[in-house]
Formats: C-alpha cells, sequence, structure tokens
C-alpha cells in the first residue's frame, strides 16, 4: 500500500506494536491511513449492512453512462460488507454524488450525500496549509527548526525543520503503533499533544533528518504545536478563522474530543471485521477523536465541504503561488515511484492519470480525497467503516478492500471523464 492507493484489505493496526513489520513498510504503505495502535476490544455482533442508495443508476445514465459505474461501485462495496459509501465527483462540468449503505446502524438511517464524517489524515493539508500561509506571512519559515518554537520538545529538535515535519522526512516514529496509546481500552481519553510526542520520543529515530522518507503522525502534532505558538490560537481555531470561514465551510470543524457538532447528518464510523457471512461492527463514533488524533488526523467534514477546500487550495486560492509551489515539491513515497509527498500534500499517479490529495483514516471511517493539478475536478470519498489487522486478513475482508479500491478508482476516472481501465484477469495456477 502507497501514500494514496487502498489495499487489497485497508486495516487499523491493533493489538501490540509491530515495530519491525510497520518500519518495512511505513514508506510504501503507512501514508495512506491515520493508523492508530490500540490493544483488544468487543465487537457489536450483527449481520450485514443493507444497501441504500440515494442516486439510482437511471438519474446518473442520464447524465453520463459513465457515471453509472459510480453506483454500481458504491453499491457493490457495501454488498462486500462496507457499512456505508458515498462518492462526490466533480468532472469540471458539473456534480455528481453517489451514495450506499448507512450512515447509522442503530437506527437504519441512510446514509446521506452529504453527511459528515472524520476525514483522518486529509487533515494534515489542512495543517500544511495554515502553515504555509504563515510562512508566506514572513512568521514561519520551513527552515526554522523545532527547537526555536518548543525548546526542549524533541532530543533532536535542533535537526529537524518544520519542512521536516511536513514532509514526513524528520524519522520521528509514529505515536500511533504505541501500544500504550490504548484507544480500545481507555477509548474516552483525552492526549495532550505534549503526552502524544512523549509517546513517539521513547523510540529511537527511523532515520536522521532529511535523510529518508516515512509516514509518521508525530510530524503533524509537533505542527499544531508550532502553529499554537506562532500564533496564539488553538489549531482549531485556525482551521475555523483561516480556512473554514473565508471558503464557507460550514459543516468543517477540528474536533477537541468527542465530535459534538454533528447534526442529523452525521456518518457513524465503525470498527469492523468480516469473515464469511459473520459481520461485526463496533461503532466507535461516540469516542474520542480528538483526544488522540488532534492536528494530525480529527477534522470532522461533508463531501461538499471537503471539495471546496481542494479547489481553493489547487486553485491558488488558499496560497500564493510560491508556497504552493513547495506544498507540490516532493520525496518518493513508493518503491515503485508511481507516488509521491509534498508538503502535507500527496501525488499519486493513478490508473486515470496524476492527482493531488490525500487520504484519511480513523477507528472508524477510510476517506479519499484528490483533484486534478489545477483544482478544477474533484473526488471526494468515504467509508464509515476501518478492519482492525489484530487477526491476519481474511477472504471477506480482502474482498471488501478490492471491493473499496475499485470504487475509489471509479470516482477518480469518473472525474478525469475517462472510462475505468477492466479489471486484470485472474492469474491461472
Amino acid at each position: 500500500m502507497s501514500v494514496a492507493e487502498t489495499p487489497s484489505r485497508p486495516s487499523v493496526p491493533l493489538g501490540r506494536a509491530r515495530r519491525a513489520r510497520s518500519r518495512r513498510a511505513a514508506a510504501a504503505a503507512s501514508a495512506t491511513l491515520l493508523c492508530v495502535t490500540v490493544a483488544g476490544a468487543a465487537a457489536v455482533a450483527t449481520g450485514a449492512p443493507a444497501s441504500a442508495s440515494t442516486t439510482s443508476a437511471a438519474a446518473v445514465a442520464s447524465r453520463n453512462p459513465q457515471r453509472v459505474a459510480l453506483q454500481r461501485s458504491a453499491d457493490a462495496a457495501v454488498q462486500a460488507g462496507l457499512v456505508g459509501y458515498v462518492s462526490r465527483v466533480d468532472d469540471g462540468q458539473g456534480v455528481t454524488v453517489v451514495a450506499a449503505g448507512l450512515a447509522d446502524r442503530a437506527t437504519r438511517r441512510p446514509l446521506g450525500r452529504d453527511d459528515q464524517f472524520e476525514i483522518g489524515s486529509v487533515t494534515k493539508t489542512f495543517m500544511a496549509t495554515i502553515a504555509l500561509q504563515l510562512v508566506a506571512e514572513h512568521r514561519l519559515r520551513l527552515t526554522d527548526s523545532v527547537e526555536r518554537w518548543l525548546p526542549g520538545l524533541l532530543p533532536n529538535g535542533r535537526g529537524i525543520t518544520v519542512r521536516d515535519l511536513l514532509q514526513h522526512t524528520s524519522g520521528l516514529f509514529d505515536y500511533t503503533t504505541d501500544p500504550a496509546l490504548g484507544l480500545l481500552t481507555r477509548p474516552h481519553r483525552v492526549w495532550t499533544p505534549r503526552q502524544l510526542v512523549a509517546l513517539a520520543v521513547k523510540h529511537p529515530v527511523s532515520f536522521p533528518p532529511g535523510k529518508g522518507w516515512e509516514y509518521s503522525s508525530t510530524n503533524y502534532i509537533v505542527v499544531g504545536m508550532i502553529l499554537q505558538k506562532v500564533t496564539g490560537r488553538t489549531p482549531a481555531r485556525l482551521v475555523q478563522e483561516r480556512i473554514a470561514r473565508p471558503l464557507g465551510l460550514h459543516r468543517t470543524y477540528l474536533v477537541t474530543d468527542v465530535a459534538r457538532d454533528t447534526g442529523p447528518g452525521y456518518a457513524h464510523g465503525y470498527l469492523a471485521a468480516l469473515s464469511g457471512s459473520k459481520r461485526t461492527y463496533t461503532d466507535v463514533s461516540g469516542w474520542s477523536l480528538g483526544g488522540w488524533a488532534g492536528a494530525a488526523g480529527a477534522i470532522v467534514s461533508t463531501p461538499s465541504d471537503l471539495a471546496r477546500f481542494l479547489s481553493a487550495l489547487l486553485s491558488g486560492r488558499l496560497l500564493p503561488a510560491a508556497q504552493l509551489a513547495q506544498m507540490k515539491t516532493v520525496v518518493p513515497a513508493s518503491v515503485d515511484g508511481r507516488n509521491a509527498y509534498g508538503l502535507g500534500l500527496a501525488r499519486l499517479d493513478s490508473v486515470c492519470g496524476t492527482v493531488w490529495g490525500h487520504m484519511g483514516g480513523t477507528l472508524g471511517h477510510m476517506s479519499f480525497a484528490f483533484a486534478s493539478p489545477d483544482g478544477r475536478r474533484t473526488l471526494v470519498a468515504d467509508t464509515n467503516i476501518a478492519f482492525s489487522d489484530e487477526a491476519p486478513p481474511t477472504d471477506a475482508e480482502n474482498a471488501a478492500g478490492a471491493a473499496l479500491k475499485r470504487a475509489n478508482q471509479t470516482g477518480l476516472c469518473a472525474m478525469r471523464d475517462e472510462p475505468l481501465p477492466a479489471a486484470p484477469a485472474p492469474q491461472a495456477g
């Protein structure tokens, strides 16, 4: 799994911190999700979620037959085990939104076309935007060391720059893979940013600053602390003042503990386990998202708000040209070179062309937000489940992951008004 691709079965790592495995895979895998390490949980056993499509294939086809694939792929993903799936595509000439499945399994409320959801690590793109705004205002420099703004926070703070944090070239350990985080044993605990950083610095760095690339949410916890030190405002307030209000993102905010600022259109998140016909889903929407994800992954938004943000960012409405160019200056983020990472922004060479954006994952959501290089075309998709990797993936979970990947790829190609390439034939033997 690379910086912007969906694996056969996307997962949230649970249980013991598998340091050796996570380090080997990090450069090619970890950037897809805001991964968390949690220990032990009781799941709620339930049946398969019902599909509730909000845009019919006939309605989609009336605009463009290619759009029929959007609804079919959403329905197929839900049938494979996702609780719900929504995809919003703007191809530069019009917007198509399809949804399938449920927003709330308890009430059986169908997933809406613009429900709020946890965007996970797409939050990092917001934080990087704010940091680069401050750079443009000459209040912060990409070459500033962490030590300059937060003396004593990191043992090697003099050698780590703001650029290293934003681009994941610091070498800092990812606190979300430390089992002491204990999200399922203490789901309502609110960690301070300093406590989260303290979890990370107990572990050795992976490489000297600037000498490698490895995704680590610790970087953006530190970024949030620097932003607050520079401005005197919390990251939550900065999101509102600098992005949400100017763009009219009325349903976007950074959660500080539990996601409370929600209306009836809110997609509950579920931690899922699939095995044959048995499907279990644990509702985690009442747990403390802001208490552990913070500036690294605690924003709640909607498909339309997130699309507007991406369009504004990539079209130059949020950053001057020089800072946007810095954001899009990348380093390799996958072994095959197809994916790369800038400053809080990933570049994906997809099956239907190059796009820019980010993926996100929490305990109950996996999101996918990308746009054309000029921001005129956008795709925002979300499913309100996440999988555990506490046990090896089952055939059912792999099938659900494949259906999710297919749905996201279908959206990318629809965004670019291109047909999705046919799935490769299975290998014999």
